[in-house]
């Protein structure tokens, strides 16, 4: 019962007999319970608090004391120094404890239990000593567990830092100063947001930034890419199944809407979900609740949905490929990502922010570039967005260049292979002998040509996959490599 530390007590009363009664009381548990000091005043006490901080561990005060701060005020004055501080009254109003609207006011003020002193003519110790002692113990160990999760919060807390830090939104033009206004807005208000723009503008990175800068921070934001999930899996991997629901269920799966429960999921590529999961989807929207595989009873949640979408989701319920009451459900308030090419001012940002940032991970100095070369990456067209411009950065990079000149940023977009291409001698893009490419260069310039050939002349992300030979995750993260999704 007894903890392993002594207890260090902070003791205010004004009155020498109720001082002497206390001590009584505790000493035969000196060995585990001390009075480190004793103050008849309530600013005193408050001064020796912010002295002494974590020298205390309990507050035992007298209610009313011979001082112009004392009672609910004392108590609320003591939270504000420390809140992991647990305070005992000890009060002469009231020998009745069952005194709910007195009590109700302590506890408001911050004070975890309170006791009477009365009867006087008990002068060895406080009134009900068990008691007393036992509420000494147990307001301790609330203290150790408020401060463990304090220290846990300052590291989560330090942790979201960290976080956003590395997923900051660069730029400085009104588009995307605009943008960040909105993620404060839909951060603050917790409700559903959609947000729609071309593949590689940052549809995550804004998802991210709302989870991170709102109330469920310090709880997990679960992305999902709907386009990525078999047809087939989709609503094992977002809701779930029991141990037994069909063949092969050998234990009991929790989906990725349990996983995410008090935190942020966020859909990405909302459109590719298949119907069936779209009314699972508007149930867990409109009533908190996920049907599971193989139970009957609904379970609830508490998640806050993000969904994302490069496609015009109008168009897919008017072809009733998308629910009309689950679009309205998730489009409460929409977010438009705008692509790179309307942001020429924020190009030389980012890539220097790129830069900086790839190179400090290689290990190089940071090159420069040239005019020239500066000149072909702000007037190229960037059909991948921001994700193409990150690849092309990298790219630039492997090259190990102090300098980086027109021909390296052309090497890089793939400018010169792709008009070899579109002239159909691909020959002389390859065996160009004042043009010798590296074989990396020249396989990852081949894929991205040839993935956009195929996606061009395929209606989906996964009929593209399928004529590739490729599972859709495959595709997925090869195209996100590539900077095309």
């Amino acid at each position: 019962m007894f903890p392993n530390r002594t207890i260090k007590i902070l003791l205010i009363e004004d009155e020498t007999f109720d001082e002497r009664r206390i001590r009584n009381t505790i000493k035969p548990f000196e060995k585990y319970i001390v009075i480190g000091d004793v103050t008849s005043g309530g600013g005193h006490a408050l001064e020796l608090l912010k002295k002494n901080k974590n020298r205390y561990d309990v507050v035992i005060m007298d209610f009313q004391i011979a001082d112009n701060i004392r009672g609910e005020n004392l108590i609320r004055r003591i939270k504000e120094i420390d809140r992991t501080l647990q305070i005992i009254v000890l009060t002469k109003m009231t020998v009745n404890i069952t005194d709910f609207d007195f009590a109700n006011r302590l506890l408001e003020a911050g004070a975890m239990w309170y006791c009477t002193k009365y009867p006087n003519d008990i002068e060895d110790y406080i009134y009900q000593p068990t008691d007393f002692i036992l509420s000494i113990i147990n307001a301790y160990e609330k203290s150790l567990l408020k401060k463990e999760k304090q220290k846990s919060n300052l590291k989560l807390t330090q942790n979201v830092n960290d976080i956003l830090q590395k997923k900051c939104i660069i730029g400085e033009s009104e588009a995307i100063k605009n943008l960040r206004m909105q993620i404060q807005q839909c951060a603050q208000s917790g409700t559903t947001v959609l947000i729609r723009g071309a593949s590689g503008t940052g549809k995550e990175l804004a998802a991210a930034n709302i989870h991170y800068t709102s109330s469920r921070r310090l709880e997990k934001f679960v992305p999902i890419n709907c386009g990525s999930l078999p047809g087939e899996l989709v609503e094992s991997e977002l809701f779930g199944f029991e141990r037994g629901a069909f063949t092969g269920a050998q234990e009991k799966k929790l989906g990725l809407f349990e996983v995410a429960d008090n935190g942020t999921v966020f859909l990405d590529e909302i459109s590719e979900l298949p119907l069936s999961a779209q009314v699972k989807l508007l149930r867990v929207i409109q009533e908190g609740e996920i049907d599971k595989i193989g139970r009957t009873e609904r379970v609830k949640v508490n998640v806050r949905i993000i969904a994302a979408t490069n496609r015009n989701l109008e168009e897919a319920v008017r072809e009733n490929r998308f629910r009309e009451d689950l679009y309205y459900r998730v489009n409460v308030v929409s977010i438009w990502m705008h692509p790179l090419n309307t942001l020429r001012k924020d190009i030389p940002i980012l890539i220097d922010h790129f830069m900086q940032k790839f190179s400090d991970k290689m290990g190089q100095e940071v090159p420069v570039i040239t005019e020239e070369g500066m000149q072909i990456l702000l007037d190229y067209h960037w059909p991948g967005n921001v994700r193409e411009l990150q690849n092309v950065v990298q790219r630039l990079l492997f090259s190990r260049q102090k300098e980086l000149t027109e021909f390296h940023t052309k090497t890089a977009l793939g400018l010169q292979f792709q008009t070899a291409l579109d002239d159909h001698s691909l020959d002389m893009a390859i065996w160009n002998p004042d043009n010798i490419l590296s074989w990396r260069e020249t396989e990852r310039m081949f894929r991205e040509t040839y993935f956009r050939f195929v996606r061009k002349h395929t209606a989906s992300d996964a009929e593209a996959a399928r004529k590739l030979g490729l599972a859709p995750p495959n595709y997925h993260r090869m195209c996100k490599e590539l900077g095309l999704k």
